[in-house]
């Protein structure tokens, strides 16, 4: 029962902060912010420190499979929101085909991302150790005909126009949350069922997001890239103004899923939500 308790109060100040107009009007102004001056951490930040390594858990685990984790957890959530409400698989179905959209988009712009950088970039041996120009640096010759797949397993470098790939997908994945967790809050208010699944899942949406800023500033001050990590920052925001600020708002169509929520936040669809919980459960517990 505490941990219950615990597990409402915290949902409900989340989804209360979350759902609020300013915070979903303003926070890719903050991301925005983050990618622009985030690498002037790198000015006070110890590079001795465990996160200065490419290698550290964190980065393993989550930063190289992170659409998958923001798939498990999103779906999940919409899918258990949206069939809660309606009961509808085809509804449900789609408010998830967002995801896939938006997965369709991030591995098009990888597939174009790596196209360029191939055709714009060259190969480079690095010459015996120990032969060195007068300013430190280590001479490189151009190895022509290479590609970078080749370059690379040769144990050569590859220099050619890169966007940040890692920060166009947190920065992806970040407005991506708050878009899709952001209607649990007028859920609630509306007197929406709200079981304990329901509220772990948006919880576990909550920590995944604020993993994702936390990595995206590990990434800025401990391996500052200019310009290649403004780029990433900048595609991902267009890419999620293309969909949520423009595409979504035509309206559920053959074509067109629709923005979150939409469908699913009236009071009429709730109340029978509520009505039926409350004839199958008499003593359920319910937000209002």
């Amino acid at each position: 029962m505490f941990l219950n308790t615990i597990l409402v109060v915290l949902t409900d100040l989340a989804a209360r902060f979350m759902g609020t107009t300013l915070f979903r009007r303003h926070f890719h102004l903050l991301l925005s912010a983050l990618v622009m001056f985030g690498p002037m951490l790198s000015l006070w930040v110890s590079h001795h420190s465990i996160f200065a390594k490419k290698n550290h858990f964190l980065y393993r685990m989550f930063l190289h499979s992170g659409w998958g984790w923001t798939c498990i957890f999103v779906g999940s959530f919409v899918f258990l929101l949206s069939f809660s409400i309606r009961r509808s698989l085809s509804l449900s179905i789609r408010h998830l085909s967002r995801l896939a959209v938006a997965g369709g988009l991030w591995l098009s712009f990888c597939k174009l991302l790596d196209l360029l950088e191939n055709a714009t970039g060259s190969c480079y041996e690095p010459l015996e150790a120990g032969t060195v120009v007068t300013n430190g640096q280590t001479l490189l010759v151009l190895r022509e005909g290479e590609s970078k797949s080749e370059c690379l397993k040769a144990g050569m470098l590859w220099r050619g126009y890169e966007v940040s790939e890692d920060i166009f997908l947190l920065c992806l994945c970040c407005l991506l949350l708050v878009e899709e967790t952001a209607v649990f809050g007028p859920y609630l208010s509306l007197g929406g069922i709200s079981d304990a699944p329901l509220r772990i899942l948006f919880l576990f949406c909550v920590l995944l997001l604020w993993l994702w800023i936390f990595l995206l500033l590990c990434l800025l001050a401990y391996f500052p890239q200019f310009p290649t990590q403004l780029l990433g920052g900048a595609l991902g925001c267009l890419s999620w103004r293309g969909l949520y600020q423009g595409w979504y708002r035509l309206g559920p169509s053959w074509y067109c899923p629709g923005r979150p929520g939409l469908g699913l936040l009236n009071i009429k669809a709730i109340g029978n939500d509520v009505e039926d919980a409350q004839l199958k459960q008499p003593n359920h517990d319910h937000c209002n």
